[in-house]
């Protein structure tokens, strides 16, 4: 199956304006911005046939051609990374099997998180959907449940069912455990890695689906999906020592470079 990588990305954020162009330190000291990061992990997945940016700010275009990008202009009405995506692959003209939404703020994703994301789909033909979910740790569950405790709003949990169908997405730590856990111990906790792998007429049809309560209050695009009665399928992906986490504030960045440090990355 021929396979598109769109990388979303927009200016104008709420919560943390200009972020694609924030630049994170890595292991070395060079300085890159987050949107050449996130395009750079794009370029190290294999089997893919074309990677682009979809942005609508004319900033991002200029700064993701200089590094050499492929940029696709889309429009500033696009609600999410996803209808971005869907607006993208048909500027492209279509044509491809499965459209991965590998967002601009998550720079730290490993190849095979995408890799094994799209064998998922690819052998899940019911699902219209496909999405990955790595198991927490303690150290991580600790992270997500310090952010809540200050306020913030960091990565996003998922719970599935027996067949890896996505049950819920949200901002808050699901499932509730009153259980304490070691750093390195496993717990029941999974952390909703933000990329998505989609067959194309189910992100063709996406844009025209009603938005839902859920979607709306927890802010998380995911969610048109399932309220709409679509299945999504959740991939489990294992870290192989990478650690990974999103840039949701500008709080994240210490907490990356800190993480690119230690794993060498440059």
């Amino acid at each position: 199956m021929s396979v598109l990588i769109v990388i979303p990305a927009r200016f104008a954020s709420s919560r943390y304006p200009g972020k694609p162009l924030a630049e994170l330190t890595g292991a070395k000291g060079q300085k890159v911005s987050l949107i050449e990061r996130s395009w750079r992990a794009a370029q190290a997945v294999s089997g893919v046939d074309r990677v682009v940016v979809a942005t609508d700010d004319q900033r991002i275009q200029d700064a993701c051609q200089a590094f050499g990008a492929e940029v696709v202009m889309t429009s500033p009405t696009c609600a999410n990374g996803t209808e971005r995506c869907a607006e993208a692959h048909q500027v492209l003209g279509g044509g491809f099997d499965i459209v991965v939404n590998l967002q601009g703020d998550a720079p730290l994703t490993p190849h095979w998180f995408i890799e094994d994301l799209v064998t998922g789909l690819v052998n899940a033909p019911e699902a219209g959907a496909a999405t990955p979910v790595l198991r927490c740790d303690g150290a991580a569950l600790a992270g997500f449940l310090a952010d809540r405790k200050a306020g913030r709003v960091g990565g996003t949990t998922a719970v599935f069912d027996q067949s890896n169908r996505a049950l819920y997405f949200s901002k808050e730590v699901i499932p509730f455990t009153t259980e304490t856990y070691a750093d390195t111990a496993p717990t029941p906790v999974f952390h909703h890695v933000g990329v998505y792998a989609f067959r194309a007429d189910a992100l063709a049809a996406y844009p025209g689906w009603d938005v839902g309560p859920l979607e709306t209050l927890e802010g998380l695009e995911q969610l048109r999906f399932m309220e709409s009665g679509r299945s999504i399928l959740c991939v489990e992906v294992e870290a192989r020592g990478r650690q990974f986490w999103e840039l949701n504030n500008p709080e994240d960045i210490p907490k990356i470079e800190a993480m690119m440090q230690a794993m060498g990355l440059e």
